[in-house]
């Protein structure tokens, strides 16, 4: 065996061996280990997370029917303070800080000097100069090399802080029979805090389903008992919890996108024609170029002047019953416009709906006439099937008890 085979095995090895590493294991690690039937976990943020618990099916439908009791404490967290806090997080993100009130939550994004995101997540204004940035990757390095100049502290508590999303028609049934007095106050990205033993917990109307819902968070030594505390509140709403699975599909539908999985990170893509600016998402609305300068504003307004945008953002609903995920996206089935980055068949909209990422003029300019490029497994043989596609706005499902106030009680 020669010195570069040895090293490839060498390589190989490593990669299992580090497959292997124990994972870190959330607060609520225990109640899911119970739970889960099937063994079926997978690495979030470095965490071991439950893709799916029992049967994935039935857990979508508790999302869509009951309520669902998910675990997001392996979400990284920052919490990020000082004189200099909201001029700080103005500079970073593409929304303006200064309309977030407090008490209340917003979706954004950030991008670097060229103006290719970095990442997507939500921003809670917890005081006039306090906020928690909860998002997909880690960024200290890039949150603290960009706060130069700024008064302000940062630091990470995903660790120290678990967190639980509540999510479905009876989610605010189970909040009020748990005790939590005053969540039916709460408007869509509202935050409030209520007791919880002898501190309190943080609740706020978000979610990642669009459906009625909710996300608590609690220091790490109360999270076993605010999970007993909703568990035992919710058995008479038929509260399930759920893995990764069931939830992907709800956000599928709600038309959401994942980092590096609808896109890739500026940060994490290793070739340069990876990297996308916020038009190139779905993300311009998040963009406020009336706002004070920040990350990425000059080359992000010169691409939209210029019109040098490459790459869309679209929701493609399909002929037939067969998920397209990954499929290749034709026009006039011989000119190749793009790829899906995620596609189920829904149960709710009873349609086969995908997000796809294509490349201008396609899906800007060039809307009909597109097809997608299925390779459905027949009896242990792989059929070539070309499906129509049109595109149609998102989200592919929208229900009016996700911002209903007061939500209704079931």
């Amino acid at each position: 065996m020669n010195a570069m085979t040895k090293s490839a095995a060498e390589l190989r090895r490593a990669a299992r061996d580090h497959i292997r590493l124990p994972r870190l294991e959330t607060p609520f690690h225990d109640r899911l280990m119970a739970l889960s039937e099937v063994n079926d976990w997978y690495n979030w943020a470095g965490y071991k997370a439950p893709h799916s618990l029992f049967d994935g099916e039935l857990e979508y439908f508790a999302i869509r029917s009951t309520a669902a009791l998910f675990d997001i404490s392996p979400m990284v967290k920052y919490r990020i303070t000082g004189a200099d806090a909201e001029r700080y997080l103005n500079r970073l993100t593409l929304r303006d800080v200064r309309k977030l009130g407090v008490n209340r939550v917003h979706y954004t994004a950030w991008c670097d000097d060229h103006g290719h995101v970095l990442d997507d997540g939500t921003l809670f204004r917890l005081g006039e100069q306090e906020f928690r940035l909860c998002c997909q990757e880690r960024h200290l390095p890039w949150l603290l090399d960009s706060a130069f100049g700024f008064s302000v502290d940062i630091r990470e508590e995903t660790e120290e802080i678990a967190g639980l999303a509540l999510q479905g028609p009876t989610s605010h049934a189970v909040l009020r029979d748990a005790g939590f007095v005053g969540t039916e106050k709460l408007k869509p990205f509202d935050i409030a805090t209520f007791p919880h033993e002898d501190g309190t917990v943080t609740i706020s109307r978000t979610g990642f389903t669009g459906d009625l819902g909710y996300e608590l968070f609690v220091p790490r030594a109360k999270a076993l008992s605010l999970w007993d505390r909703l568990w035992n509140a919710g058995q008479e709403h038929a509260i399930r919890a759920i893995g990764f699975g069931a939830l992907d599909q709800a956000r599928i539908e709600t038309g959401f996108i994942v980092a590096n999985a609808d896109f890739v990170t500026a940060e994490g893509a290793l070739r340069a024609d990876r990297v996308r600016m916020p038009d190139e998402i779905g993300l311009e609305w998040l963009v406020d170029p009336d706002k004070p300068n920040f990350n990425g504003r000059r080359a992000i307004l010169d691409a939209r002047r210029n019109q040098t945008l490459k790459h869309i953002l679209v929701g493609l609903e399909i002929e037939g019953n067969i998920p397209a995920e990954h499929a290749l996206v034709y026009h006039r089935q011989k000119h190749e416009a793009g790829l899906v980055t995620a596609a189920i068949w829904s149960p709710t909209a009873k349609r086969n709906i995908a997000i796809a990422s294509l490349e201008r003029p396609y899906g800007s300019k060039f809307t009909d006439d597109l097809w997608v490029e299925i390779y459905a497994m027949r009896e242990l043989k792989y059929q070539k099937m070309m499906k129509r596609a049109k595109i149609v706005p998102r989200p592919f499902v929208k229900l009016a008890r996700r911002t209903a106030t007061p939500p209704g009680l079931k």
